[in-house]
């Protein structure tokens, strides 16, 4: 059972990779805002993982952040997550990332649970109608 105050952490260094010129938000080599929604993403959705069903998962569906500081290469980011509700299926997370000089970006981040299978095979049939 997904409980409020479950918290999550993923850490990360700016590097080439994950820099605006490089993912195509931007021109200039600092921590790209797609890289840190990623980032605050994987530490929400891994935060509740452990409380899952067997072939439960879940996905994003809302974001809603500031990025507020630019980040330079060489520098380690992190992002955290804390659930602070929870309505049936839907999960939301206060999410916030930083790097070693403080606060980078803020925001709020909504997951669904899902049954893996039911989800994918409602995937894959918009394939099968397009075709169809």
């Amino acid at each position: 059972m997904i409980e409020l105050g479950i918290k999550g952490r993923q850490d990360t260094t700016v590097t080439s990779a994950n820099v605006a010129t490089n993912v195509g938000s931007g021109i200039v080599q600092v921590f790209a805002t797609p890289m840190m929604i990623m980032l605050m993403e994987k530490a929400a959705a891994l935060s509740i993982e452990p409380f899952l069903g067997d072939g439960q998962s879940s996905v994003g569906t809302h974001v809603d952040v500031l990025h507020s500081s630019a980040t330079p290469l060489g520098m380690k980011v992190w992002a955290e997550s804390e659930v602070i509700a929870v309505d049936r299926r839907k999960v939301t997370f206060a999410v916030k990332a930083f790097d070693e000089k403080g606060l980078i970006g803020e925001g709020i981040h909504e997951r669904f649970i899902i049954d893996v299978e039911k989800f994918v095979a409602k995937a894959e049939g918009k394939t099968a109608a397009a075709v169809g």
